[in-house]
């Protein structure tokens, strides 16, 4: 894992010839309300970081974060990101690069990054779905091939104990071509 500033988060996502998804004119977008109960929060970020990653490079950026202090536990943040050897705060380092093996990583990340009431981006190296969660308590899904938005209602759906969402098995985005299978 490693941890990038804004300058290096724009560079990764031109080195792939690709731009923030909100900034993609005429793409194809799902948005879903976080689920009710905060315990599932883990439940969407495991799914989201084993589903839409292909096991490839993904960059999880942070954009938005001190618009609700009273939710935030940076002790936890800063601790968790202590524990990879960074000491930059995240106004200085806002991207978390997560090699092909770092799942768990994305997912404990995301996780805490929802939980604080953060918003960024998890910008998969393979493209086929990208995805904006805001401090506002909903994630976008963006994509587009409409295929690839169907597999992400269905893999979400019944994925949280029975409120917005609810869990099943994970869904497999195999089927979505690959834009880019280079390394990160």
């Amino acid at each position: 894992m490693r941890f990038f500033t804004h300058q290096q988060s724009e560079d990764w996502l031109a080195g792939l010839q690709r731009q923030k998804p909100d900034a993609v004119p005429n793409i194809q977008a799902q948005r879903i309300a976080y689920p009710q109960q905060p315990h599932d929060v883990f439940v969407i970020a495991h799914w989201v970081a084993t589903s839409l990653t292909h096991r490839m490079t993904v960059l999880l950026w942070i954009t938005e974060w001190g618009v609700w202090p009273s939710s935030e536990n940076l002790h936890l943040y800063y601790k968790l990101r202590h524990a990879y050897g960074d000491a930059r705060l995240l106004s200085e380092a806002p991207g978390h690069l997560f090699l092909p093996h770092e799942a768990e990583d994305l997912a404990s990340f995301l996780q805490i990054a929802m939980l604080n009431g953060w918003g960024g981006y998890v910008l998969t190296q393979a493209g086929h779905v990208d995805m904006f969660f805001s401090h506002d308590e909903y994630m976008t899904f963006y994509s587009e091939n409409d295929a690839c938005l169907a597999e992400v209602r269905r893999g979400l759906t019944g994925k949280a104990s029975k409120a917005s969402l609810s869990l099943c098995a994970p869904a497999t985005l195999s089927f979505c071509p690959a834009r880019n299978s280079g390394e990160g």
